[in-house]
C-alpha cells in the first residue's frame, strides 16, 4: 500500500505536480506549490482555530474554479460577451466516515449581453463531462446538480 519515498519520481513525464503541506500548530497546516503560490489550512472550532479553509472545503474551491476555468473559456471562444461570472459551490456530506461529500451542487451565474442559454449550457456540459479534472476525480456515487442564472448587463463597460 505504501510506495518508498521516490516510488513516483520513476513516472517519467514532464506534468508531474507537486505541493508540500506542513504542519503549522494545533490542526493548522500550510501548503504551497513550486510555484509559491500557498494557503493555510485547518480545522473548525472547536478542533482547530478556523484559520483558514477545511481541506475538504479546498475541494469545492478546485472544484469551481477548474469549471469555471473551463466555461468562461469556452464562453470567450463562443463569442459570447460576459461582464461577470460566479461559481457557486455547494455540498452536503454524509454522516459515517469517511465524511465525503455525497451531493455537490454548482450553479453558474453569469452576466452579459445577450448570452445565449445554448451557449452556456453547452460550455457547463464540456467542462463537467470532458474538461474538468477535478471533476474527474471525484467519485462516480456522488450526486452532482448543475443550475445557471443569466443576468442581462445593464451597463456597456
Amino acid at each position: 500500500m505504501f510506495a518508498s519515498a521516490g516510488a513516483l519520481a520513476g513516472f517519467g513525464r514532464n506534468d508531474l505536480d507537486t505541493v508540500r503541506i506542513r504542519w503549522n500548530g494545533g490542526r493548522r497546516f500550510a501548503g504551497w506549490d513550486e510555484a509559491g503560490h500557498g494557503i493555510v489550512m485547518d480545522a473548525a472550532a472547536p478542533t482547530g482555530e478556523g484559520t483558514g479553509p477545511r481541506p475538504l472545503e479546498l475541494a469545492l474551491y478546485a472544484l469551481g474554479g477548474c469549471t469555471g476555468i473551463d466555461v468562461i473559456g469556452i464562453l470567450k471562444k463562443q463569442r459570447q460577451v460576459v461582464r461577470d461570472f460566479e461559481v457557486i459551490v455547494t455540498a452536503e456530506q454524509r454522516e459515517e466516515r469517511p465524511r465525503r461529500y455525497e451531493r455537490v451542487s454548482i450553479e453558474y451565474v453569469v452576466t452579459g449581453v445577450s448570452v445565449k442559454p445554448s451557449a452556456l449550457e453547452r460550455a457547463i456540459a464540456l467542462s463537467e463531462e470532458k474538461y474538468c479534472s477535478v471533476r474527474a476525480m471525484l467519485d462516480p456515487g456522488i450526486q452532482l446538480a448543475s443550475s445557471y442564472r443569466i443576468i442581462e448587463a445593464t451597463d456597456e463597460a
